[in-house]
């Protein structure tokens, strides 16, 4: 059972997870920077106010619907998905796609593929040896 417990941790789908999660965690804070001091100012120097909260919100029954608080929202989750992409998953993805460049060159100069002009001679030449 301990064996196993370990296996699972050693697992590199675990570790991953704890550092996403550790990055996740240090990325909060320029986010919420990005959002509180830039984004939703600018929001407020358009529509007046500094998130969509009121906006469409009405009392239906003498309860409060307040769509805008959903907008907010969405606006934020945007933000954040849009901050991970071009700060994280771009730059992720460039570099792996230049490992995998690296990889194949080196893999190409350290093997060369014979050529189909090559592997015909040695056919002739096995050929006439045998003849």
């Amino acid at each position: 059972m301990i064996k196993g417990f370990k296996d699972f941790i050693a697992k590199g789908n675990v570790i991953d997870l704890a550092v996403a999660v550790i990055i996740g965690a240090a990325f909060s804070p320029v986010v919420s920077s990005l959002t509180d001091k830039i984004l939703m100012p600018l929001i407020a120097a358009i529509f007046g106010q500094p998130n969509f909260d009121t906006v469409g919100m009405f009392t239906l029954n003498g309860a409060e619907i307040m769509p805008g608080t959903f907008v907010t929202a969405v606006v934020n989750f945007l933000i954040v998905a849009g901050a991970l992409y071009f700060f994280i998953v771009t730059p992720m993805n460039k570099l792996t796609k230049k490992k995998e460049d690296d990889d194949a060159k080196a893999a190409a100069e350290a093997k060369p593929e014979p050529s189909v002009e090559l592997l015909t001679e040695i056919r002739d030449l096995l050929k006439d040896q045998r003849a």
